[in-house]
């Protein structure tokens, strides 16, 4: 593997950080692109350029083509994870057009950051397997036209990498939901009543991806050609149930101390019988958010596992405990 300088956006968030952790790990340099505050953990590392940027910014473009190194990979993790229109709208669309300027004028790959929401689980039935071939939501003209915000983004987003003949040796990655230490809990459990906890379904699998494998699948990535664009679901090899993950999580947390398991098909049924009135309740009373989030499917990592060989660190609940232990 080459000494080639990872960029990475988007490096002082959650996944951002694990990248460059990920990067470091291997003796890489990397070129940290961060918005607001320097995370302390970079300071004395000599591999390490930060380099504070809005990519909102009128600036932004200018700043990023200086900096951006001659032998580089991009491994683009920048995006806002909220459901606001506006601000996916400035976050993740605008920031994702510059850095796609800056990018078309490099000779870089590219590895974009995704996600699992780009699916159209309103066309599959419950226990089918999501995986890279299951139809996408439809290409929305603006995010808050698509299922909801967040989701109507990144499909956006894709597009905008996916319709450049430039992209043909790059990678989209479409993680789950990221987990690890610091954020163990995701929202595809269910939701809380007061200080009862509400899971909807019990069976099938959950889509979790530890952020120490996606940053390794990414770094990866950004140094393996494909004759593409490479597409790859990002999901652990050891995948629990919502009841595995509630023992799991109580254990090593102590919470939720409340919990009562709905089914999936009676919530369902709910949320069809409060359809008229659903536009005024929170997502989950909306179906197709529902089964975008709830739905019990099975979530193979296959084509992950192809492209990048490897395994799990640990079992599931082995992860949950070392979550555990760092949080301590």
């Amino acid at each position: 593997m080459g000494k080639l300088t990872v960029v990475i956006t988007g490096a002082g968030g959650f996944l951002g950080r694990a990248c460059v952790a990920e990067a470091r790990r291997r003796e890489l340099p990397v070129l940290a692109l961060y918005r607001s505050t320097l995370p302390a953990d970079w300071a004395g590392d000599a591999g390490i350029t930060p380099l504070q940027l809005d990519l909102t910014a009128t600036d932004a473009a200018d700043r990023l083509r200086a900096a951006l190194p001659g032998d580089c990979a991009i491994i683009h993790a920048a995006a806002h994870l909220g459901g606001d229109p506006a601000a996916v709208a400035r976050d993740t669309l605008s920031a994702t057009r510059t850095l796609r300027e800056v990018w078309r004028d490099s000779a870089a790959r590219l590895v974009l950051i995704s996600s699992l929401a780009v699916y159209d689980t309103d066309a599959l039935s419950p226990g089918e397997a999501l995986n890279e071939a299951s139809p996408l939501i439809p290409l929305p003209d603006t995010p808050e036209q698509a299922r909801d915000a967040y989701a109507g983004s990144k499909r956006l987003q894709e597009a905008l990498f996916l319709s450049d003949a430039g992209f043909e040796d790059g990678w989209i990655l479409r993680p789950g939901a990221l987990w690890g230490p610091g954020r163990t809990w995701h929202g595809m459990q269910g939701f809380w009543a007061s200080k009862l906890f509400v899971t909807i379904g019990s069976h099938g699998e959950l889509p979790l991806a530890h952020v120490d494998l996606c940053a390794e699948i990414a770094v990866e990535a950004a140094h393996a050609p494909t004759s593409g664009p490479g597409i790859v679901n990002v999901f652990d090899d050891d995948r629990p149930t919502r009841a595995r993950f509630l023992r799991a999580h109580r254990r090593c947390f102590g919470w939720p101390r409340l919990n009562v398991t709905v089914p999936y098909r009676a919530w369902l049924a709910l949320a069809r019988l409060l359809k008229p009135v659903s536009g005024h309740l929170p997502g989950l009373f909306r179906e197709s958010i529902l089964r975008a989030r709830l739905m019990p499917l099975r979530y193979p990592n296959t084509r992950m596992r192809s492209a990048f060989p490897g395994e799990d660190v640990d079992t599931f609940e082995g992860l949950m405990a070392r979550a555990a232990e760092d949080r301590a």
